[in-house]
């Protein structure tokens, strides 16, 4: 038989390689930028920790959660076959289209954007200012292009099969959590007398929206009662897209040795180190900047964690240590994390399609394995609509669609956790859910309450967010129609 019509993937991914997995595809530029963003929204050194505290907390315990469906359902597609077995298939039809149409290839590209714009600070041809082609409204800049080349190498290294990704995987993983864990040990030793450290303990908890105004300077609006959870909710997108994407082991199944015991332990010891580490990095913050600066002050001390220059709070704290080098220092580490972010997404996307493709609701060539036995029909599709998403919308963007879908998806998996227990009882459960029924059932809660937030807050990215998974159902039955999709 043709190899190139294989449809059997072969199981190469131990436990440090799905943990890699997991991690690597969390860590990406997030933790070194919406942290400043977060400062104008809540104002408060001790909010913005308890918002990263619960990013993880309710993060934790949805891994937990996906966990018991993992060691139920070892396959290939993960969160898509939870849905498709809890619900129906249109359901998990729904899941795989949001994550082709915007989940996984909207973070890949944003992604890609991030990589590539700190590429720009060593390399400045890659300045997003430098327009190498226009055709009337259109820009196509240094920066799109070389977002579109990392997304084409990094595919292309994956069409050469599972052992050379997962290799690039690891090695980049272990790279930035080490990088990371560095910069968050030298921050809190050069924060822990700062004058800046002592200036936030002060207001520890005194939260505040901060606005800069036309003329420069800024306005601080005391926030409260559901005022202030309001802005919690809207700050905590950018948390929330900082830890995602720890599903997407789950996708990878059907390649993972031990399926039914390393996919639940990857999503307990993945999420759970990116969770202190992104903690840590927010107390070097905290312990190295003011919470609050001036837009136009001089430095970065001046401009602080909330006017950090473009967002970039994790230089402006390298600058407090490695002063002038900085800016190279978190370029190259950013450079690492984004690459190995994007290669960890990249790989585990490609299954869910494939798996959406064997059960006839894809592309039927995404059900195909290459003669390296890996889904390289499905690979270069993503690779392609992720480069178009490069082209269109900007990093805010992305991230708010990304973020409002994702965590929709996440409460309905959930909740297929409890159908399933009625449903089918009497599946083997290897693992079971870590405080079945209440933490499920308290994630589920607090992940709709931030859902609705964010439908207030932000109407119009998370509103499209949600037309994006509607428009599917047409869609859903219209490939049930024609065979040929």
């Amino acid at each position: 038989m043709d190899k190139v019509l294989r449809t059997q993937m072969k199981r190469e991914l131990g436990l440090l390689d799905s943990t890699m997995i997991v991690s690597g595809s969390m860590i990406g530029s997030g933790i070194f930028l919406v942290s400043s963003e977060m400062a104008r929204t809540v104002g408060s050194p001790g909010v913005i920790l308890l918002i990263w505290l619960l990013t993880g907390v309710i993060t934790l315990i949805a891994a937990l959660s996906y966990g018991e469906l993992a060691s139920m359902m070892p396959k290939a597609g993960g969160q898509y076959v939870y849905l498709k077995e809890a619900f129906n298939p249109m359901v998990g039809f729904l899941f795989g289209w949001t994550v082709f149409t915007v989940i996984q290839t909207g973070v890949i590209a944003a992604v890609a954007i991030a990589f590539a714009k700190y590429t720009a600070e060593l390399i400045p041809f890659f300045d997003e200012k430098h327009i190498l082609f226009s055709l009337k409204s259109f820009h196509f800049n240094a920066t799109q292009f070389l977002a579109l080349l990392l997304i084409s190498f990094l595919t292309i290294l994956n069409l050469q099969g599972i052992k050379s990704a997962k290799i690039v995987q690891t090695t980049f993983t272990l790279a930035k959590i080490l990088s990371l864990l560095g910069l968050i040990v030298l921050g809190i030793y050069f924060g822990l007398n700062s004058a800046a450290f002592k200036t936030n303990l002060a207001d520890f908890w005194t939260a505040f929206s901060v606005k800069q105004n036309d003329d420069g300077t800024i306005t601080k609006e005391l926030l409260g009662g559901v005022v202030l959870w309001g802005a919690i909710g809207a700050a905590m997108i950018g948390s929330l897209f900082s830890a995602d994407s720890w599903n997407t082991i789950t996708f990878t199944a059907g390649e993972v040795k031990d399926p039914q015991r390393n996919i639940p332990l990857s999503l307990l010891f993945g999420t759970l180190t990116v969770t202190v580490l992104y903690i840590l990095a927010n107390v070097a913050y905290i312990m190295l900047l003011p919470m609050i600066g001036s837009p136009d002050g001089a430095t970065a001390l001046a401009r602080g964690v909330s006017f950090a220059s473009q967002d970039r709070v994790g230089t402006a704290a390298a600058s407090m240590i490695f002063g002038s080098s900085a800016v190279t220092i978190m370029a190259l580490l950013i450079m690492v994390s984004t690459f190995g972010c994007n290669n960890g997404l990249i790989l585990s996307g490609a299954r869910l399609y494939y798996a959406m493709a064997k059960d006839g609701v894809f592309f039927k060539k995404a059900a195909k394995l290459n003669k390296k036995d890996v889904p390289g029909f499905a690979l270069i599709l993503q690779a392609v609509w992720s480069s178009i998403l490069c082209l269109s919308g900007s990093y805010g963007q992305l991230l708010d669609y990304c973020t409002f879908s994702s965590l929709l998806f996440y409460i309905v998996t959930i909740v297929g956790l409890f159908v399933l227990r009625k449903k089918k009882p009497e599946w083997e459960r290897p693992y079971k859910a870590f405080g079945y029924p209440v933490l499920p059932a308290l994630y589920i809660i607090i992940a709709s309450a931030i859902c609705v937030d964010l439908l207030i807050y932000k109407p119009g990215t998370c509103g499209w967010g949600l037309a994006i998974v509607l428009f599917g159902i047409p869609v859903y039955y219209l490939t049930k129609k024609k065979t040929a999709f």
